[in-house]
């Protein structure tokens, strides 16, 4: 028997419940988030008596474990090598990004070979179809199912028995016994949950597509991230054609993996070769720029940096980055201020990261603080050089994983040098196509180019 009902307010960005609203979260501190949710109570003990199935762990045979691919690479590379069976997927990302084409896409090639279930909330059945056509995904087994009723959704999945299902998207379905509006808090948790229950007891691989708020981050509940098994952010400059899908948590494979993809009039296409792509209209004897080679994943990536520096017309100068963190910048000043003698106190300093690319690991320090020393001196980086290193407070250059994969990548894209920290000399095997310099220091690293 259920209890009685009771009013709360729960947090659109972290889903804390409170008993009275207020304007301002207690929990993570956002403005106008609160809103008000009914919760009926279930009586505990109610499923008391139910059957457990119990197995030991060394009678599931997992030898013939396979994944779906998807016929797209890129997509197979941020999954871990495919579908997992089983296995619910959650993809962010701005509105229009390319979230729901990605996923019709990759039903025209799956449907070849097994039972998809499409399910969308959003669009019509027509609008699928003239979709479909534009993306030349036109026949095959491919089921579209038009509903906003979680639990029509389910019986669907448990009558027809679909090989793998797509929900466009978690936050217009709704649960007729949660009594919320479809995109609530509790809405987008209990359909996730239900979601997930019949996922695993089906064994049926299930995509789902989320909404981001303000911040980037999904809209909803941060549980919904827990319970699913993989969870992909679409990413990409709105006035560029190229896109990124980043994997922030995978069950099944790593989590560092990216996959480039172009919008183009027939949908998402791969990109094969990142590097080239984001090196294409490089500026040639021009200061202020330097290449920096990063990993994503096992994927060496070249990146172009950019770095104006500019006399100030404030009291104070100002610093804006594009693609980097403007604390990782403010402390690269410092050191290259205090340790090499090049003072950026009464300059204004831009940093560019060319492509919509982020970089987030320590290895980007060196070609960043090169291109900053560049154009305060106004002396080009040779355009057959590329740098990578991370910079210590002291000013020193420490080595960083993955340099054999990062001057191999170099070597294939026709660069000539490829400075590093002096330590990674000594830790790499055998001799390359192109000179590899070490430097000790950040000074000596720019006295070698």
């Amino acid at each position: 028997m259920a209890g009685k009902q009771k009013n709360v307010y729960i947090c659109t960005e972290c889903g804390g419940q409170f008993p009275k609203w207020s304007g301002r979260c207690p929990q993570c501190g956002e403005w106008n988030t609160l809103s008000e949710e009914v919760i009926v109570p279930t009586r505990a003990g109610a499923a008391v008596g139910a059957k457990a199935e119990i197995c030991r762990i060394d009678a599931i045979d997992t030898q013939a474990e396979t994944r779906f691919p998807t016929g797209m690479k890129e997509l197979d590379r941020v999954l871990g090598g495919g579908i997992v069976p089983g296995g619910m997927m959650l993809i962010g990302g701005d509105p229009g990004i390319g979230k729901s084409t990605l996923l019709l896409q990759i039903c025209g090639h799956l449907s070849q070979s097994y039972r998809v279930l499409y399910a969308s909330g959003e669009e019509s059945a027509r609008q699928i179809k003239l979709r479909a056509e534009r993306l030349g995904v036109d026949n095959g087994d491919l089921l579209l199912l038009c509903e906003t009723d979680m639990n029509v959704i389910l019986n669907a999945m448990v009558s027809e028995k679909p090989d793998i299902v797509i929900v466009d998207s978690i936050q217009t379905v709704s649960l007729a016994e949660v009594s919320s509006s479809p995109g609530s808090v509790t809405q987008v948790r209990e359909c996730t949950g239900a979601l997930m229950r019949v996922a695993k007891r089906e064994d049926i691989p299930v995509f789902i597509v989320g909404h981001v708020n303000k911040d980037g981050a999904i809209a909803g509940p941060k549980v919904m991230e827990h319970i699913v098994d993989c969870v992909l952010y679409f990413e990409g400059d709105p006035h560029s054609n190229y896109r990124m899908l980043r994997c922030a948590k995978n069950r099944y494979g790593s989590t560092n993996e990216i996959g480039v993809f172009e919008m183009r009039d027939k949908g998402l296409c791969e990109v094969e070769n990142p590097s080239l792509m984001l090196l294409s209209g490089r500026p040639k004897n021009v200061s202020g720029t330097c290449v920096a080679c990063m990993m994503e994943g096992s994927r060496p990536l070249l990146a172009e940096v950019q770095g104006l520096v500019s006399p100030t017309g404030f009291g104070n100068p100002r610093r804006m980055a594009t693609g980097f963190d403007n604390n990782r910048l403010a402390l690269l000043l410092a050191v290259l201020e205090k340790r090499c003698g090049f003072f950026f106190s009464n300059l204004d300093t831009y940093l560019n990261v060319i492509g919509g690319l982020r970089l987030d690991e320590p290895a980007a320090d060196l070609p960043v603080a090169l291109a900053l020393v560049s154009s305060l001196k106004d002396k080009p980086v040779d355009e057959g050089v590329v740098a990578f290193g991370e910079v210590g407070l002291a000013g020193e250059l420490r080595a960083v994983s993955g340099a054999e994969q990062r001057i191999a990548e170099a070597a294939r894209l026709g660069f000539t040098r490829v400075i590093v920290p002096a330590h990674t000399l000594k830790t790499l095997p055998g001799t390359y196509p192109i000179e590899v310099v070490g430097a000790a220091t950040l000074r000596e690293a720019y006295e070698k180019l």
